[in-house]
């Protein structure tokens, strides 16, 4: 039965990622052009780049046992297509975990890649919304540890741990986002995330709790970024 369960979550999981995708696609896609076509204009391909930095990792950082610290440059490319780069630093310290009572400690960097799509009608307006995907990666150190409890049978006490255990993942994203510009080259900005692991090591002892960049270790999760960003 829980097999069971288990193969249904996976396919039902997999079915949400690909209709997500389905519908990012068919959102960058114009009534009368195809989804790369550019539009016929005056405005350069070229229209400069943007840095941000999300507000939502390091308040969780502050305020429970995990978090990120993330930043990330945007290509503008004719105020239509933006590829981005996103770095960052994942941290998490939960001890003595409610249902196991393991302790999970681990701090890396992970990196993300991908494409957005500016789906407004007017391109080129100061406010934008997107529609886009990532790729993620990241390869952390964990430390894992029981700590010893005694045995009620034989009096003596036992544990387990070990330290730097490597573990690595892959996964994709589905994300949304609202850019909307405050004054100058000042804009904020949310973005929502869908997750969805593709590939990963969990090294010697089992699941991890949490993977730096993607979060609570599962086959896929929902995150989000509320971003200052800065146009130059």
């Amino acid at each position: 039965m829980i097999k069971i369960r288990q193969i249904i979550s996976t396919y039902t999981s997999t079915r949400i990622f690909s209709l997500l995708l389905l519908l990012i696609v068919s959102a960058t896609t114009h009534a009368q052009s195809k989804m790369f076509r550019m539009e016929k204009d005056s405005i350069p391909l070229f229209r400069g780049f943007a840095v941000s930095f999300d507000l939502v990792g390091p308040m969780m950082m502050a305020l429970s046992d995990h978090g990120e610290i993330e930043g990330a440059l945007r290509i503008n490319l004719h105020d239509q297509w933006f590829p981005v780069f996103e770095l960052g630093l994942g941290r998490a310290n939960h001890e003595n975990d409610k249902v196991t009572g393991i302790t999970y400690k681990t701090t890396a960097p992970y990196f993300r890649v991908g494409m957005d799509w500016n789906i407004m009608k007017n391109k080129h307006a100061d406010n934008r919304l997107y529609a886009g995907f990532r790729y993620g990666f990241t390869s952390y150190k964990l430390d894992i540890i029981r700590e010893a409890l005694p045995d009620p049978v034989w009096k003596n006490t036992s544990g387990f741990g070990k330290k730097d255990m490597g573990c690595s993942m892959h996964w994709l994203e589905a994300v949304f986002g609202i850019d909307a510009k405050i004054f100058g080259p000042l804009h904020l900005g949310w973005m929502v995330r869908y997750k969805r692991r593709i590939a990963h090591n969990d090294g010697d002892l089992g699941a991890t709790w949490y993977v730096p960049g993607f979060g609570i270790n599962d086959n896929d999760t929902f995150g989000a970024n509320f971003n200052i960003i800065v146009d130059i």
